[in-house]
């Protein structure tokens, strides 16, 4: 691998994997509303959203840090408050008693207008117009969480990208395949890759945070005490204790950041902390774990970019997979390992469905990283599902795209099917 290609995969990691506080649809439309009123250049009297369906279903249950609330009128409320868009997806981070209290003013004042884009040019759309005193401005976030492409301040248009680049983050990503993410996790320099060290630790302390309190339907709790007598002090209780309590604090709206991956905090927490469980139950090196991080983290970024920011597909499909390959480096596997634990995932978790980010992610969640585990497992004693088998060929990077192939095209109408079933409840 050259030194031209590492770079461009660390920069790579950097753009996918960042901090965020909450989930990352809902904090989206707060980013854009945000960045619409900075424009305005006063609180907003009227605030209308155009939404694609994925942003709308992604919004619907889940907690707003800091908030007790759930939903986004309290987060589109909260962004033209006290956002501020320079800090990106932890947009809501200065959000006090005082400021929800004026939120909940706001929508009670019925300034909000929220409407579903049939037709965006993306999955991940979001469209902010804000009027007051005699003003406008208008926002569109597109293809990524962070990625503005059109801005304006009254009639003046500040930025317009157009819709060439509103499918994707960044025209100049490199390519990846399965070979190419193994060679950099195992071969670049240590100190290249040990900022991934921080993704690890990060998420460990919001897990940590649900064990000490109360979020969500409290999955990690109930796992690290009920499942000492079911599981016994091992491995597995750990993993699947410490991965869904991050979880029930980031669904269940604490206010506290995890670090994200491909855009979303739970396929950052899925991809992570197994890896950092594993390795500290097995004692390994902060090497070793340095590089099963890369290896999980560029793994699930791998799959997501042909699979696409936001699908029918439940992301914990993709980021355990990338935990299943993390796995089986700790426990002294090699290339060939790795795929074989890939293969295993996408025999058995192919078609998870998505329907909206909330509390029971973390059951979706502990179910993909039992997966993963168990994937790793059969790797490591030379079981792997074969070509034979459904979807699975004998090439990696096939299978992967036989995987995003599903995800991307053929869950379209389930996509639609979902949405549908769950506005009209």
């Amino acid at each position: 691998m050259t030194e031209n290609q590492i770079e461009k995969i660390i920069a790579l990691i950097n753009r996918q994997v960042v901090p965020a506080i909450g989930c990352t649809e809902p904090v989206a439309v707060a980013l854009c509303v945000a960045r619409a009123t900075e424009l305005l250049g006063c609180r907003p009297s009227k605030i209308s959203l155009m939404l694609s369906g994925n942003i709308i279903k992604n919004a619907m249950g889940v907690g707003i840090p800091g908030t007790g609330m759930i939903g986004l009128p309290i987060a589109v409320a909260l962004g033209a408050i006290v956002g501020k868009s320079e800090y990106g997806l932890e947009v809501l981070r200065e959000v006090t008693p005082e400021s929800l209290e004026e939120g909940k003013r706001f929508i009670k004042e019925d300034r909000i207008s929220i409407g579903h884009h049939k037709n965006p040019p993306s999955n991940l759309h979001i469209e902010v117009d804000v009027e007051g005193d005699s003003r406008s401005a208008r926002a569109v976030i597109s293809g990524s969480h962070t990625n503005f492409v059109f801005l304006s301040k009254g009639d003046v248009v500040l930025l317009d990208k157009g819709d060439a680049e509103t499918t994707a983050e960044c025209e100049d990503d490199i390519c990846l395949n399965e070979a190419m993410v193994y060679d950099f996790a195992m071969n670049a320099p240590l100190e290249k890759i040990r900022f991934i060290l921080e993704a690890g630790w990060m998420n460990r302390e919001a897990a940590r945070l649900a064990l000490r309190e109360d979020y969500g339907h409290g999955l990690g709790k109930v796992i690290r005490n009920e499942g000492l007598r079911l599981f016994g002090d091992t491995p597995i209780r750990h993993i699947l204790s410490m991965t869904s309590a991050a979880c029930d604090a980031r669904m269940g709206g604490a206010q506290v950041p995890v670090m994200s991956n491909s855009g979303s905090g739970n396929q950052g927490i899925t991809a992570t902390l197994p890896v950092v469980c594993y390795a500290e139950d097995i004692n390994a090196s902060e090497e070793d774990l340095a590089r099963a991080l890369a290896l999980s983290s560029l793994t699930s970024i791998y799959i997501k970019q042909s699979l696409g920011c936001l699908s029918a597909l439940c992301g914990c499909v993709v980021a355990s997979t990338g935990a299943s390959a993390g796995l089986v480096h700790l426990m002294g596997g090699g290339f060939d390992e790795v795929c074989a634990a890939i293969k295993n995932m996408v025999a058995n978790l192919t078609g998870m469905v998505c329907d909206g980010a909330k509390p029971s992610c973390a059951m979706k969640i502990t179910s993909g990283v039992s997966t993963a585990l168990m994937s790793a497992m059969l790797a490591m004693n030379g079981k792997c599902v074969t070509s034979q088998e459904g979807i699975v060929c004998d090439d990696i990077d096939r299978t992967v795209s036989n995987l995003t192939s599903i995800g991307r095209e053929a869950m379209t109408e389930t996509d639609h099917l979902i949405l549908d079933i769950m506005v009209s409840k």
